[in-house]
């Protein structure tokens, strides 16, 4: 199973912290490690960084994380977009994958990284008050954009990582980044006549596998 890079100071740590826990748990009654075998397993897992392969048709947009779809809201007006949007929002638990995928092939044309509070991120503000980074990519193959991907640190993650910089060009569904420990993700993409959302609030989405929504393709 490859494990994602980001995660290996945490397993390091894990495994002196839950190994010598263990260690004494089965000194004095070995059914006692057991639990500490099951969080140290549990560590690794978290860090789990599968590859992902599909085919994309024109104008499809990715998933970016792994998660439970919890909004989909029409916006009227944003400032980045310059224009009507479309938000898709969902929750990663501490089960899901944490690793961050582009949902298209486009130039980084801003990052901006915001400090903020650390609310549970289903809740119905944290997108808008947690700490987060934010993506704006300038889409190719005349897809309409820009595209917005927003990595929002939730009431347990603490970290955000990234791995592009400005100018960087990115292909559709590359691994780009993670949240670690619980977290929210959202995908914001201009609203337009051709603009069709492909799933529903409550959908399970795996990130560079499940397309979100298409847009036409100029």
């Amino acid at each position: 199973m490859p494990i994602a890079r980001e995660g290996l100071r945490e397993i390091a740590w894990a495994t002196l912290l839950l190994g010598a826990l263990a260690g004494v748990g089965y000194w004095l009654f070995w059914p006692a490690a057991i639990p500490f075998v099951i969080v140290w397993l549990w560590v690794i897992s978290f860090f789990r960084d599968p590859r992902r392969r599909r085919s994309y048709a024109p104008g499809d947009l990715c998933s970016p994380a792994d998660g439970r779809i919890t909004e989909i809201t029409e916006l009227d007006q944003h400032a980045v977009i310059g224009g009507p949007a479309v938000r898709i929002g969902m929750f990663l638990s501490l089960f899901d994958v944490h690793a961050n995928r582009s949902s298209c092939g486009g130039t980084v044309r801003s990052i901006e990284y915001t400090k903020g509070e650390f609310l549970d991120a289903r809740h119905v503000e944290s997108g808008e008050r947690n700490e987060s980074n934010t993506l704006v990519v300038d889409p190719e193959d005349g897809m309409p954009g820009p595209i917005i991907i927003r990595q929002v640190a939730g009431k347990v993650a603490r970290r955000i990582c990234c791995h592009v910089g400005v100018g960087d060009r990115m292909e559709i569904g590359q691994r780009f980044g993670m949240i670690k420990f619980g977290s929210r993700t959202e995908l914001i993409v201009p609203r337009l006549p051709g603009t069709e959302v492909l799933v529903a609030i409550g959908d399970k989405a795996h990130a560079g596998l499940t397309i979100l929504a298409q847009q036409t393709v100029q």
